[in-house]
């Protein structure tokens, strides 16, 4: 799998490292990663420094994580990612609906 995940230890924050793609292909995966995670008021971390490759579907999976993490009063932030993907983030206004850094 492509997606790992790790909880910290006080419940508060999953952190979600994608390597490689970032596409339609890894949508189940990426549900399954995170679906069955109950933080307690924390922070879901997607770590993109690994990621070769974001494409339209992805950014969708992403605001699917933003609604599963705002049922438990968690936010969503981006981080690792490099200059290509940052740029595909702020076109579409991602910047103003996460955390980038």
């Amino acid at each position: 799998m492509s997606i790992t995940i790790n909880v910290s230890g006080d419940n508060k924050t999953a952190t979600m490292k994608i390597n490689g793609r970032f596409d339609f292909s890894l949508h189940n995966d990426f549900r399954k990663a995170y679906k069955d995670v109950s933080l307690s008021a924390g922070q879901y971390v997607v770590d993109l420094s690994a990621t070769e490759y974001l494409d339209s579907s992805a950014l969708g999976m992403l605001l699917l994580l933003k609604e599963h993490a705002e049922s438990q009063s968690c936010n969503v932030r981006l981080t690792g990612f490099g200059d290509e993907i940052k740029e595909i983030l702020t076109i579409a206004s991602f910047d103003k609906i996460f955390t980038l850094g």
